[in-house]
């Protein structure tokens, strides 16, 4: 399998829509209730990159696999050098080493930009093992976990906060 990365463009967005659809329908990753439509999912995409942040996707043999993006951790300004990642890979396509690819792309393109620390908040650890796996390979560490914090699909789900720093981190003023 040959796996590309490059950045985002506005033709993803139908395929990005659909595996984020998936995704909240049947996981419990995202604790969105309703998949976004098309639309909002191209707002959200025109939004980060339009504010600096790195949005990339995979493709495996020319066939679309996967999307990852860094955002906002908080929106208080002195939150602006940390940002939260997001990794969704396509149903066919998982374990087959694509999230690590975008993972790390992700983490060189956030870095590159000048930001000091990556947060993963995963939903619903205890059923994401591959998740709390893939960050911890890529040298994030367990901060905490936020017990029920969400409602989903008729229980309480909790999440896993995982950080790793970037560039310089904490070591230099921004």
């Amino acid at each position: 399998m040959t796996l590309a990365i490059r950045t985002v463009k506005p033709a993803d967005m139908p395929a990005i829509t659909r595996i984020y659809g998936h995704a909240v329908e049947h996981g419990t990753a995202s604790f969105e209730l309703q998949p976004p439509d098309e639309i909002e999912m191209s707002r959200r995409m025109r939004e980060l990159t339009g504010n600096g942040f790195p949005y990339i996707v995979a493709e495996a043999d020319g066939v679309f696999a996967g999307y990852a993006y860094a955002g906002p951790f908080r929106t208080r300004p002195a939150y602006r050098l940390t940002v939260e990642d997001t990794v969704y890979i396509a149903p066919h396509m998982h374990r087959l080493g694509v999230g690590r690819a975008l993972l790390a792309a992700l983490i060189e393109a956030a870095a590159a930009r000048n930001f000091r620390q990556m947060i993963a908040v995963i939903g619903d650890s205890p059923k994401q093992a591959a998740s709390i796996g893939l960050h911890a390979a890529l040298g994030f560490q367990r901060v905490g976990i936020l017990e029920s914090v969400g409602f989903k699909h008729g229980r309480w789900l909790d999440s896993l906060l995982m950080q790793r720093e970037l560039g310089d981190a904490a070591t230099s003023a921004p």
